[in-house]
């Protein structure tokens, strides 16, 4: 109706012109003459609209009074379309006949729509049910036919998903060549003048599965890297629980340093140490661990501080890779890694860590003079999470390392994992 309103009220302010002009096929001999027209003119441009608008306003009124009464019937009855679906759990095999119909007619009774039905593990834990029926088998299909039947009687839909949990589908025919991959890196540091045979460190595999991809080399820009002397730092904490492991990277340590209250964490070494880069490993989700607040020392006594961490936002499996911050260059002897809630967000669907206990729990603390790209796990397609970008505070451009400066050394890597 608005756009007849528009063409009328149009059509009304051009008649005049139009007849006059004499773009019209035909005379309008209501107007007569010019004098008349104009005033006829004027007359429909007042009256015309207002029978529109009267038209408009009694349409307008039907219509909203019907739209009303669709969303309350709706609301009270809504269509299939609208109703929620479940996940809808088989765990451990343990399933029936029975539990089949008591479950998908509980579903019914309360309004849902429909139910994607997910295997959960194999039979093989011990659970208080008899009999369970193992995925794949005669007797599970048998139980798949039967809830198809029994969710078409009752009006819901159901669905398959495809895994025997939440990540990935496959089954024992499913080798490690043909299954999901992932890639993997590893760094070996090398003086510009050496000459002699260079074996570098293979990345790790998954149940002896590996296949080289690509060597690359660039400037390396770290002291500490090529130095025969190592720094350890001592280890203390403001709990007197005794943290050494923190320090150095260990495939083999299980131990895990936690706190649920404010905290710090202190490493001293024996001279002043330039830091350039905190790898942190936690083993586990801990919000808390990627808010780290670092401060430095030259005494021990009066601390400064550098700089918070900034969690990632990130999804439920985020345990797969350390996190890596950029921090602004600092030298000093002491280094302090205070833990405290304040300001902590509350968990959501993009920073899942957040959700569980809001404690402190932390495998490793590394520091490193090599600067890095902030959080460089999260950009690299390695697991997701989203990070910040890196600021020049983080890494000035003379810390970078410019892409012609990377050289590409895939067709000198022998099998036997050695460059020549």
């Amino acid at each position: 109706m608005l756009w007849l309103l528009l063409l009328i009220k149009e059509k009304a302010n051009y008649i005049f012109d139009f007849t006059q002009r004499g773009k019209l096929p035909f005379h309008i001999g209501l107007f007569g003459t010019r004098k008349p027209d104009k005033i006829m003119l004027i007359g429909k441009k007042k009256f015309i609209p207002a029978i529109c608008l009267l038209l408009i306003t009694f349409i307008g009124h039907t219509q909203q009074k019907e739209r009303i009464d669709l969303i309350e019937r709706n609301f009270h009855n809504p269509p299939p379309s609208a109703k929620p679906w479940v996940f809808w759990y088989w765990m451990h095999g343990a399933v029936s006949k029975e539990g089949i119909t008591a479950d998908l007619e509980a579903m019914k009774d309360v309004g849902i729509g429909g139910a994607y039905l997910m295997t959960i593990k194999d039979t093989s834990s011990a659970i208080p049910f008899q009999p369970t029926v193992r995925q794949l088998t005669p007797q599970w299909w048998a139980m798949i036919k039967f809830a198809m039947k029994e969710a078409k009687r009752l009006g819901l839909q159901l669905g398959m998903h495809v895994s025997d949990g939440f990540a990935l589908a496959g089954g024992p025919w499913i080798t490690p060549q043909l299954s999901m991959q992932k890639l993997v890196w590893a760094k070996t540091y090398i003086t510009g003048n050496y000459n002699g045979k260079i074996t570098l460190g293979q990345p790790e595999s998954f149940n002896g599965y590996y296949e080289d991809v690509a060597v690359f080399a660039y400037p390396a820009n770290s002291f500490y890297a090529f130095s025969d002397e190592v720094l350890v730092p001592t280890v203390t904490t403001s709990t007197g629980t005794r943290a050494q492991f923190l320090s150095f990277p260990d495939p083999g340590n299980k131990e895990s340093f936690k706190s649920d209250s404010t905290c710090w964490i202190q490493y001293k070494y024996p001279k002043p140490f330039t830091c350039r880069s905190v790898r942190i490993h936690t083993g586990t989700n801990s919000y808390q661990a990627q808010r780290l607040i670092i401060q430095t020392s030259d005494d021990g006594i009066n601390f400064k501080t550098v700089i918070r961490l900034e969690p990632p936002r990130h999804g439920w499996q985020d345990t797969e890779e350390d996190y890596t911050h950029a921090i602004p260059e600092t030298k000093a002897s002491f280094f302090r890694f205070v833990s405290d809630k304040e300001g902590s967000e509350p968990g959501a669907e993009d920073l899942d860590a957040a959700k569980w206990k809001p404690s402190l729990k932390v495998m490793g603390i590394y520091l490193s003079d090599e600067p890095v790209i902030d959080q460089y796990e999260a950009k690299n397609g390695s697991i997701w999470r989203v990070a910040s970008a890196t600021t020049k505070e983080q890494i000035p451009d003379k810390d970078a390392v410019s892409l012609k400066s990377i050289i590409n050394l895939t067709g000198k890597l022998e099998h036997d994992g050695s460059l020549n």
